[in-house]
């Protein structure tokens, strides 16, 4: 704590902001973005790595995202469904996918 003070009071007699010592949080993609909103209450990540997950692959995860989307009544685009997919597969699964 008093190494926290030291800092800022370093800081303010410099003219740095306190905030400006820690670096930003990456910004979210929009696949997050939509997962977090609109997937999250259902799906916690034990439902990614189950035994019986239905995806098996790139193309089997993008076709899941989509149908699950079509059943919840998003409206999802193109776009978007790949988003939520690369999201996920960045986060769990890690299937080779297309650039």
């Amino acid at each position: 704590m008093l190494w926290r003070l030291l800092f800022v009071a370093l800081f303010a007699v410099l003219g740095i902001p306190a905030h400006a010592a820690t670096p930003p949080l990456p910004a979210a993609s929009r696949g997050e973005l939509l997962y977090s909103t609109h997937c999250i209450a259902c799906h916690t990540t034990q439902v990614h790595w189950r035994d019986k997950k239905r995806a098996r692959d790139w193309a089997s995860l993008q076709a899941e995202v989509n149908n699950w989307q079509k059943l919840s009544g998003l409206g999802w685009n193109e776009d978007d469904v790949v988003a939520v997919a690369r999201y996920l597969n960045a986060r769990c699964y890690h299937y080779p996918a297309p650039e």
